[in-house]
């Protein structure tokens, strides 16, 4: 029943690939633990599986964990719904609690040095990994979504992408003119990295087997790039730079249901971790724009000051 829980993500609820072999790894670790409590995958009661999630605790990291459980209440709900088993054990298992953590974020002055480092590089490949750079901090695109860009997502007129998104989600990306003139660039240089027919539908096409290239490949440009740029290369990732985009959007004024829609988040409390800001900046909005704010604090210093406090 494995194979077809996971033919049921793709089918009825447009799963990527990425979530598919995610949940096919979650899976065969349940079921390894199970085997060797001589205990098969589809047999396993609720006090196995609950084993099982605890055991994590301290071995892998909260979402790790939160995400295997979400694997394997889906996996039973399914077979119950099949008729393959006459309960669901995953209904009395609580859900390890997450805390979830701020984002790390480049400031805009890295991103800048990032940018300087890539425009040093010449040739086609210095043009491809602008172009790369450039589209990353513009759109805020998911690696995955950056590096399997059909050349079709490009707008003819270069103002904007059509990206479909995770559960095969369509988006409108716009971006400026940054991006534009590094995909300028790009374009007329691009034929010379297609060598088969799968590699000439993306926009950015490889030699590799999938045609276009891999986010292995790019989180590897990055890290190399930021040590030229002088930064620490552990603090830079395609995941980062996601992250700086839609925190300095939102630093700069941006609309919260506007970068929801660019970032392709199905739920708003996703975005709005981005937006944490430095006390300091806090400080200086209030000081500027309400009414009180550059007024003298004045202390309570008696009794008679506790009806006004109140």
């Amino acid at each position: 029943m494995l194979d077809a829980f996971l033919e049921m993500l793709v089918v009825e609820r447009g799963a990527a690939r990425n979530t598919i072999d995610a949940y096919s790894r979650d899976l065969a670790d349940v079921s390894g633990f199970l085997k060797r409590r001589g205990v098969a995958l589809p047999k396993a009661k609720a006090d196995d599986l609950r084993d099982y999630i605890a055991g994590l605790e301290g071995v892998a990291a909260r979402s790790t964990a939160a995400r295997r459980l979400s694997a394997i209440r889906q996996y039973y709900r399914f077979l119950f719904l099949e008729g393959a088993r006459a309960d669901n054990p995953t209904t009395r298992i609580d859900r390890p609690k997450q805390h979830r953590a701020l984002p790390k974020v480049m400031s805009e002055k890295e991103v800048e040095a990032l940018l300087d480092a890539a425009a040093c590089h010449e040739g086609m490949e210095g043009a491809r990994l602008t172009a790369l750079l450039e589209l990353l901090y513009a759109t805020g695109l998911r690696v995955s979504e950056l590096v399997g860009l059909p050349l079709s997502a490009l707008a003819a007129e270069r103002t904007h992408l059509i990206v479909r998104g995770k559960g095969g989600k369509e988006r409108l990306v716009p971006f400026g003119g940054g991006a534009r003139r590094a995909l300028e660039a790009w374009l007329p240089l691009r034929p010379h990295f297609v060598t088969s027919a799968k590699g000439a539908r993306y926009l950015f096409p490889s030699r590799g087997a999938e045609g276009h290239l891999t986010r292995q490949r790019l989180t590897q440009l990055l890290k190399a790039l930021a040590l030229e740029a002088g930064l620490d290369p552990a603090k830079v990732s395609p995941h980062v730079l996601r992250h700086a985009f839609a925190t300095h959007l939102l630093e700069h004024g941006a609309d919260l249901r506007a970068v929801q829609a660019m970032l392709g988040h199905a739920d708003i409390s996703t975005t709005q971790i981005y937006t944490h800001v430095q006390a300091g900046r806090l400080d200086s909005v209030v000081r500027k724009h309400h009414p009180l704010g550059k007024a003298p604090l004045v202390q309570a210093s008696g009794p008679e000051q506790r009806g006004d406090e109140e």
